[in-house]
């Protein structure tokens, strides 16, 4: 699986990417016409970049893309990244991008506005078939530039051995606020922690969720984050911290929370279906399952994480990357893909099937449907890892005055 402490969270590398994808130019010009005219010429070459987690996908990625080549005549070479964010920057300053590539959600705003990428998702046969969350991801200034391959939500796991030694059932899982609050501090003992929690937006963001609350509203135009709503989340994290019930990875001398988890110096975590594979990898003796996270003041709520199969506007090969795409993210591919790394298919057509093969992830799967896509803005990166810094201070910290802070920084990216 790929690291789940740095999958959705860009570093400095990102930040180089954000200056570098600026030089992309608008990327629609005369070169769409003369790309599609050499598409159309003959048998296409396609530069295929992928931020690979390992071994099993990769394997997996090339498998379906060689499959592909051999069916349309084309060809294909598909490249792991070393340092994604660091290579497409380089790509788009240099007007020699990949024609297609993985792009996350976080970094999608920033390269859409740019005009780094071909928008290709709005005319996209069977579009309405992926989630809607995963949609608004990949949309700016109302078009819908790419689909997304796949996705990840947040549910809530729990240890089955510590949870019946605190005389804990299966009616006793919680489903509010409170009740989480309450099952924490029963399962917090001199050697365990009720709750392993992650420091940043990537995690607490799914309270902020389910109290009401977000960074921005849904088209990302304004920013919403000092909120009643947003405050009401941050408070309610803080009083779990406070009382010792909760805690952060780095209090468990754990690198993330699944560790924590999985070395049972926590009784509960909150984390995506990429712990399913590191816990069958690194601690196959613990005995654990996954429910879906509390309800909050304002109802259920979780975080998607998602990335798309972007097409470069500079591109020569649209023609030829529009049909790679195509064929990448079909339903039996999409499940292909499914069991051989761990993700769950972005195509709603293939969650019956999905949940069928894998029955204990129903709980992640059932989340899309009201899950929350991250921060849809451009250069927004730092502003976002300035409030995660915040959020790492609780519970000492103000969560007033953290809020009010990336309400102030937030806004002036939004209006640039």
């Amino acid at each position: 699986m790929r690291n789940p402490r740095t999958r959705w969270v860009a570093g400095g590398a990102a930040l180089l990417s954000l200056s570098l994808s600026a030089c992309g130019g608008s990327g629609f010009n005369d070169d769409t016409d003369q790309a599609d005219s050499q598409a159309s010429a003959g048998p296409a070459s396609l530069n295929v970049l992928i931020e690979s987690s390992g071994d099993a996908e990769t394997k997996a990625v090339k498998e379906a893309v060689q499959t592909w080549a051999t069916d349309s005549g084309n060809k294909a070479t598909v490249t792991p990244a070393q340092d994604m964010a660091q290579q497409m920057g380089q790509g788009f300053a240099s007007n020699n991008p990949p024609d297609v590539f993985y792009v996350d959600s976080k970094r999608f705003a920033t390269y859409a506005s740019a005009g780094n990428l071909e928008p290709y998702g709005d005319s996209f046969e069977g579009k309405d078939d992926f989630y809607p969350a995963l949609r608004q991801a990949f949309t700016y200034d109302g078009k819908l530039y790419c689909v997304p391959k796949d996705f990840s939500t947040l549910g809530l796991q729990i240890n089955i051995t510590a949870w019946s030694k605190a005389g804990l059932t299966d009616a006793d899982i919680p489903t509010t606020w409170d009740e989480l609050a309450a099952v924490a501090k029963k399962l917090t003992t001199s050697k365990q922690v009720g709750l392993a929690l992650g420091d940043t937006r990537d995690r607490i963001g799914a309270f902020m969720v389910q109290a009401g609350g977000w960074v921005t509203n849904k088209d990302a135009t304004k920013v919403t984050a000092d909120s009643p709503e947003n405050l009401k989340a941050l408070n309610f994290v803080k009083s779990l911290l406070a009382d010792g019930s909760t805690k952060y990875p780095k209090q468990l001398d754990s690198g993330w929370s699944g560790e924590a988890f999985g070395k049972q110096k926590a009784a509960m975590t909150i984390e995506g279906n990429w712990i399913v594979g590191a816990m069958k990898n690194d601690y196959p003796g613990v005995k654990y399952k996954t429910v879906p996270l509390p309800t909050g003041p304002a109802g259920k709520g979780t975080l998607a994480f998602t990335q798309c199969w972007g097409i470069a506007a500079k591109s020569k090969n649209k023609a030829a990357a529009l049909d790679f795409v195509k064929a990448m993210t079909t339903k039996d591919i999409q499940l292909t893909f499914a069991k051989a790394f761990g993700v769950m298919p972005s195509r709603q057509s293939a969650s019956a099937d999905y949940v069928a093969q894998y029955p204990q992830d129903k709980a992640f799967i059932d989340g899309a449907v009201y899950a929350q896509a991250p921060v849809n803005v451009a250069k927004i990166e730092q502003v976002l890892e300035d409030f995660d810094t915040g959020l790492q201070g609780l519970p000492n910290a103000d969560p007033k005055q953290i809020l009010a802070r990336l309400q102030k920084n937030a806004e002036a990216v939004v209006g640039q």
